[in-house]
């Protein structure tokens, strides 16, 4: 039997009705039964870390019966859908200004003798290797406005980072994703074919020539030529894509095009929008959102910037009052969010947040502090505690929440990162 997205390549008929994109899952065309919904796994980071004395629950109140700190108060609605995770660290993060290189992956940085730089693959894409055979877009990589050149405590190039430890590049602010998710592309097939057969031509003579070279290499040389074949392969996999869905049109959606320009406090509701339209029409299963921070206190009237805020310990004041300002904004739009995933309705009658696995927090916790990151977890796609101050642990890595969240998906990895076991302090 072949399967919905083969009919919408063969059949007028079905393509004919773009409501279908709207499932979110597979159906066959003669099933009268809807099939369960897919799990999908978000991660949402932003920099500069939280407000230490007003974000994070009592420790000596673990449970459901804790009282909501003020920073996260605009949560208050959704208590019982989240659970706050305290104890969780990086064990190999020691650079503050490091940005958010190491979140997802928990990786030693001097891990490669000879390098000082090394990262490994973040959670996200080892969900991505599993989930994304099924949709358009394996994953997508969400950043601001400013992209890349916005970095900082906590923040970083990219969220999402590859099997050989290199960035994801993303899509820069809500234009750029909404161009990617729903724009029509109106080139030929056949010159899409041709231009396709040219990349794969060209990698072809890249290949041919590096194995040629590849004899009495040095061993860093040899490491070096490693890491070409695996972004020869990376490619020819995005090519692989590529073909797999010629010919199928972007999905419809209702939502309007973002105008351009958007920043801060608006830019982050939009690519929750965006997020949303994304899952909705199943056309990724797996994101990833570096959100601004410094066009976010700029939006809502703040004139203190980040770096100082983020070092409020010192002289309080001001960047006290911006630094619990900030938390609270944040706290607010992240309930937007779940309010749009509870609302979202699946095709057999649930909600989009009940088949969604989302973790929300930082790296860092304030000023240089690489401990405790702040960690909201939320969804009922992972089969974790909701409605609970959780607290690990001592030295708990961060990984086993991360290990823990994938297996609740049904992504069964050994390990991940510096993880030493599944964190079962939060599986229900």
């Amino acid at each position: 039997m072949k399967s919905r997205r083969h009919f919408l390549q063969s059949s007028t008929a079905l393509i004919a009705l773009p409501a279908l994109e709207s499932l979110g899952f597979r159906r066959y065309a003669s099933a009268a039964k809807a099939v369960t919904p897919p799990k999908r796994i978000i991660f949402l980071g932003f920099g500069w870390g939280v407000t230490d004395e007003t974000w994070y629950p009592d420790i000596k109140t673990p449970g459901p019966d804790y009282e909501l700190p003020s920073g996260l108060k605009p949560l208050e609605r959704h208590k019982k859908d989240f659970s706050v995770v305290q104890g969780l660290w990086n064990q190999y993060s020691s650079e503050g200004h490091a940005g958010s290189t190491w979140w997802l992956s928990g990786a030693n940085r001097y891990a490669q003798a000879g390098q000082s730089m090394h990262n490994s693959i973040t959670a996200d894409q080892v969900a991505a290797a599993e989930f994304g055979i099924h949709t358009r877009f394996s994953s997508l990589e969400l950043n601001d406005v400013k992209g890349r050149t916005n970095s900082g405590h906590g923040e970083g190039l990219s969220l999402a980072w590859d099997v050989s430890g290199k960035p994801m590049a993303g899509l820069d602010g809500p234009l750029a994703a909404y161009h990617r998710l729903f724009s029509k592309d109106t080139t030929p097939i056949e010159v899409q074919k041709a231009r396709l057969a040219e990349r794969r031509s060209v990698l072809d003579t890249g290949l041919e020539n590096a194995r040629e070279m590849q004899r009495g290499l040095s061993k860093n040389d040899t490491s070096k030529l490693d890491e070409y074949f695996q972004s020869i392969r990376d490619i020819e996999t995005q090519i692989s894509k590529d073909e797999q869905w010629m010919g199928v049109p972007r999905p419809e959606t209702t939502m309007p095009q973002p105008g351009e320009g958007l920043s801060g406090k608006k830019e982050i509701e939009i690519m929750y929008d965006l997020m949303i339209a994304a899952m909705k029409t199943d056309s990724t299963r797996v994101l990833t959102y570096r959100q601004p921070v410094e066009t976010l206190l700029t939006s809502i009237g703040i004139k203190v910037h980040p770096h100082d805020m983020s070092h409020y310990i010192t002289t309080k004041g001001e960047k006290l009052a911006a630094s619990e300002k900030r938390d609270q904004t944040q706290s607010a739009l992240l309930a937007g969010l779940i309010d749009s995933l509870k609302e979202t309705k699946e095709a057999d009658g649930s909600s989009l947040f009940d088949h969604v696995a989302l973790a929300y927090g930082s790296n860092i916790r304030t000023g240089h502090e690489l401990n405790n990151c702040p960690t909201i977890l939320t969804g009922g796609g992972a089969g974790l505690k909701l409605g609970e101050n959780i607290v690990a642990p001592k030295d708990t890595p961060l990984c086993n929440a991360w290990l823990s969240m994938l297996h609740g998906v049904g992504v069964k990895a050994e390990r991940h990162g510096d993880s030493s076991g599944l964190l079962k302090e939060i599986i229900a």
